[in-house]
């Protein structure tokens, strides 16, 4: 079978802890034909010389550093505008991926023509640690169903560019992930998932969802600003994605 190029999209942003152990993730790929497109959002700490080093190491990785802190929706579209990739893959600089990832999603994705694609993943701690629960994938999910809650996890997102060209992530500080892939579901009508649990998520202390206040203005924003719905509409909707996400959603979340 044709082994397309896929271009992998993180961001970075003082992520020294966590960013090698993530470029040795994607390097561990049983798939081979990929280059990383790592944008760094101008970091104060170690990151750039670490993402140097290994770009020194494997031509695959490619470093583009922004002089500004601009945000992770402008690094993500800068490192989209630099992707080569006939498919484009999402891994955040404090996640992992398992070494079969692309070899599998990839295969599902040729195999039955799929435009866009997602799969189960694990939760491990701010250390790496298991947490032993996994979030597990719906089978497929269409736009009504993403408008309530995002169901794609980012780390295991992946779009056919050369089928839909470049999508870009609209210009918000947060949960721009969010609406890009409701821009793809939108175009395709539904997208896919492999329910094997192919990647890992960093549950971090100080991450959005533990903050439930900010988690209802980001939210909103997504409606209001990136969906352009009017004040009573994305209130509504609002309302429907709290009761999916601390009702329905939960059911997802299952022990190892």
């Amino acid at each position: 079978m044709h082994k397309p190029l896929v271009s992998v999209i993180t961001p970075t942003y003082n992520t020294e802890a966590f960013i090698s152990e993530t470029i040795d993730s994607v390097r561990a790929q049983t798939y081979t034909n990929w280059e990383m497109v790592i944008v760094d959002d101008a970091s104060s700490d170690a990151t750039v010389a670490i993402l140097k080093k290994y770009a020194a190491l494997d031509d695959r990785i490619k470093v583009h550093v922004l002089e500004t802190n601009s945000g992770a929706a402008i690094a993500r579209n800068t490192a989209i505008e630099n992707a080569a990739g006939s498919y484009i893959a999402f891994l955040d600089a404090d996640d992992l991926w398992k070494p079969e990832k692309l070899t599998k999603q990839i295969a599902f994705m040729q195999e039955k023509n799929i435009a866009v694609s997602f799969t189960s993943y694990e939760l491990m701690d701010e250390q790496g640690k298991s947490l032993g629960k996994m979030i597990k994938a719906l089978p497929k999910v269409n736009f009504s169903k993403m408008l309530k809650s995002n169901y794609v996890g980012n780390l295991t997102g992946i779009y056919n560019a050369e089928q839909l060209g470049k999508v870009y992530m609209p210009n918000i500080r947060k949960r721009q992930d969010w609406a890009l892939w409701l821009t793809l579901i939108k175009k395709v009508g539904y997208a896919y998932s492999l329910e094997e649990p192919l990647a890992r998520y960093r549950v971090r202390e100080n991450s959005i969802s533990s903050n439930k206040l900010n988690l209802l203005k980001y939210n909103y924003a997504i409606y209001r600003k990136a969906l352009k719905f009017g004040a009573f509409k994305s209130g509504l909707y609002l309302i429907r994605f709290l009761i999916e996400h601390f009702f329905i959603k939960p059911q997802q979340t299952t022990q190892l």
